[in-house]
């Protein structure tokens, strides 16, 4: 039987993934405030003011704030995002917004990316109010839009514009939580750090012409298709960053696959020889710069023309250190002889971030964690993603990744669930991350 709090974050989770709120990259995509009015009625039932900020129609977020008893003492910020991906619904097993709980699991788009810790967090938050704690410094909730898209219409353009109301000085958001290590040495992830964002559009263009007579023409697709070729072989070397000798401490893997991981030499041949997909596709982001070409538009062309221009849209996601000039020579050496036959326009060029860990809320987190794990130590990670963290760190605050799953909840399956088919997340981790947040909030604002 669930105690009342996991209740209140199974139900609003099933919720908030009921609402579909997907976001697809353009502006009048996400729809987000349907789950904004849903955690606007659950924040004013429990007494709460919520301040409501729509960057642009539908595009809602919400902040709640519980006042601090001293205007000096540090304030802290539990902040969600409510957008969700697109879904193949053809690749689930159950319906991607249905929201249902099947055996101890509740499925559905966003269920770990990242509705789960959007909605714990709410229930931690209205618990606290209702039980009247007051805080030392302020704590806030933020409920945010479009942070799938890169924040345009969310956190960036808060801080653009109503930094006041969002700023904290420490931030809690997605996602740690993961076990690993040994069974005499346990761990638990807290991402510290994320990887920079440099999306790019790459612009291939030809000559157009009848569809009937392809023999020597310059087909802009042609072309294209031989510049994602070239982008999913480039195979930039390793590079290790601070954090990697720590995140191999937490494998619990024998001495060899430990010494191969530190190997930059030898790190793409353990890889490519791991029967875990998913553990080896993270592995691999965590020490290379990666290159996805994911969206190809060929300006609504019909199927009897030959295309003068295609587009591509490429992820590219950074390793700390590397800045827009470094992204274009990678694509330079990556293209070879192609380079001058595109152009490279930026979509986002954010760096990679990372927060220190010599201060209160790390060693609250510690004892979070402990009350569940007594003998878990906290790992520092990168997430490979981007998270709204970035634009936290940017206005100078502490912003981890934080939550704590069951210990049954294998990373690379885990993995796998973020964007992909068969999303879902056990009650136990709901259970879990939800007192997590209440125990963080009152041992550091206590």
């Amino acid at each position: 039987m669930m105690d009342s709090m996991t209740a209140q974050t199974v139900e609003l989770l099933q919720t908030l993934i009921r609402n579909a709120c997907v976001n697809d990259g353009h502006a009048n995509s996400g729809h987000e405030v349907r789950n904004a009015d849903v955690l606007t009625s659950v924040l004013e039932e429990s007494g709460l003011d919520v301040q409501r900020f729509e960057a642009h129609p539908g595009r809602v977020s919400i902040v709640s704030r519980i006042e601090g008893r001293n205007p000096d003492a540090p304030s802290l910020c539990l902040m969600g995002h409510t957008d969700v991906v697109p879904v193949n619904p053809d690749g689930w097993r159950h319906d991607p917004f249905g929201g249902e709980l099947i055996d101890g699991e509740v499925w559905g788009r966003g269920a770990v990316d990242m509705l789960n810790i959007t909605s714990s967090m709410a229930v931690a938050f209205t618990t606290i109010a209702r039980e009247g704690f007051r805080p030392s410094g302020d704590l806030i909730y933020f409920a945010v839009a479009d942070e799938e898209a890169g924040s345009a219409y969310g956190a960036q353009w808060l801080a653009d514009n109503h930094r006041d109301a969002m700023a904290a000085d420490y931030v809690l958001t997605e996602n740690g939580g993961l076990h690993g290590g040994t069974p005499n040495s346990p761990a638990v992830t807290v991402n510290v750090a994320e990887k920079g964002v440099a999306w790019r559009r790459l612009r291939v263009t030809g000559t157009p012409g009848h569809g009937s007579m392809p023999f020597r023409t310059d087909n802009a697709l042609v072309r294209a298709a031989a510049v994602v070729q070239r982008l999913a072989e480039y195979r930039p070397p390793a590079l290790f960053t601070e954090l990697w000798s720590g995140q191999v401490d937490f494998m619990n893997i024998d001495d060899e696959a430990k010494a191969l991981l530190r190997d930059q030499q030898r790190i793409d041949e353990l890889l490519a020889a791991l029967p875990n997909a998913g553990s080896a596709g993270f592995l691999h982001a965590c020490t290379h710069t990666t290159f996805s070409a994911n969206v190809v538009d060929g300006g609504g062309m019909k199927t009897n023309v030959i295309p003068d221009t295609v587009d591509l849209e490429v992820d590219i996601r950074t390793l700390p250190g590397e800045d827009a000039d470094a992204v274009t020579g990678h694509l330079q050496t990556a293209l070879g002889d192609l380079w001058d036959k595109v152009d490279v326009e930026v979509i986002m060029n954010d760096p990679a971030s990372i927060s220190r860990t010599d201060n209160p809320l790390w060693e609250a987190l510690e004892r979070g964690v402990a009350a569940e794990f007594p003998s878990a130590r906290l790992n520092p990670g990168m997430s490979v993603g981007f998270t709204d963290a970035r634009v936290y760190r940017q206005m100078g605050s502490i912003a981890y990744g934080a939550g704590l799953f069951s210990p049954d909840l294998e990373a690379g399956d885990f993995s796998r669930r973020f964007h992909g088919h068969n999303e879902r997340i056990d009650v136990e981790s709901l259970r879990l991350t939800t007192n997590l947040w209440s125990n963080v909030v009152r041992d550091l604002l206590g």
